[in-house]
């Protein structure tokens, strides 16, 4: 029995070999290999349909409205506003408001690079009603979850003068408001820079001194005010 025996022990040994061993590995890996690449080749189409980056640029109908920029709270923080009126005999509306500014975040990065604006910039004007009493405030206001308006301003050198206003009640496209409007001249007016209300972000106006971007009439005012 004892040379049968190390026979067998021999012949296990020899199939355990080095040689045998790496073959294995080899042949593993390419199996591997080829799964892997099989699943790059059957899920890569799927994922380039539904992984799309949002744009943050403006999009337009067949008619020229604009498409509502949904993802917008998403993009960079501006400021908010508080009962703000520009008009001295404004209508009281019977309750307060809080006014949300956001931008596209590729119009922000170029604004804290050289202070003005670049074509296809997206402001969003987010208007919400304030709340005095809820959960435990008993003191001052905060935002309610309803939406009140939604006014979007838009720099495109499509429109006659670059920018455009839009007014989005209820739906997803909105149409241009006629240049005609007193936004337009207000905002040509009183803008800090590029027609825009920068003296009003607190992180952009230091930026818009800074590079000497400061409208001439702003400038005036602001040293008439002294």
């Amino acid at each position: 029995m004892q040379p049968i025996a190390q026979a067998m022990q021999r012949t296990i040994w020899r199939s355990r070999t080095p040689r045998s061993i790496i073959a294995r590995m080899i042949n593993a890996r390419v199996i591997l290999l080829a799964v892997t690449f099989l699943m790059s080749v059957l899920w890569t189409p799927y994922f380039g349909q539904n992984a799309k980056p949002q744009a943050s640029g403006p999009e337009y109908t067949s008619d020229g409205q604009l498409k509502l920029p949904e993802q917008y709270r998403e993009w960079v923080y501006l400021t908010t506003g508080f009962d703000m009126s520009y008009s001295p005999n404004a209508m009281q509306m019977g309750h307060h408001m809080f006014d949300n500014v956001f931008v596209s975040p590729e119009a922000y990065k170029v604004f804290v690079e050289t202070g003005t604006w670049p074509d296809k910039t997206m402001m969003v004007l987010e208007g919400r009603a304030a709340v005095g009493k809820g959960s435990i405030n008993q003191a001052g206001n905060y935002q309610s979850t309803e939406i009140h308006g939604l006014e979007v301003h838009v720099k495109d050198a499509r429109f006659p003068g670059q920018w455009a206003f839009f007014m989005f009640m209820d739906g997803k496209t909105a149409k241009m408001i006629p240049q005609t409007e007193s936004c337009y001249s207000c905002h040509s007016d009183h803008g800090a820079v590029d027609t825009t209300f920068v003296q009003f972000y607190p992180t952009l106006l230091p930026v818009a001194k800074s590079k000497g971007t400061l409208a001439a009439a702003y400038l005036k005012e602001v040293a008439a005010q002294k």
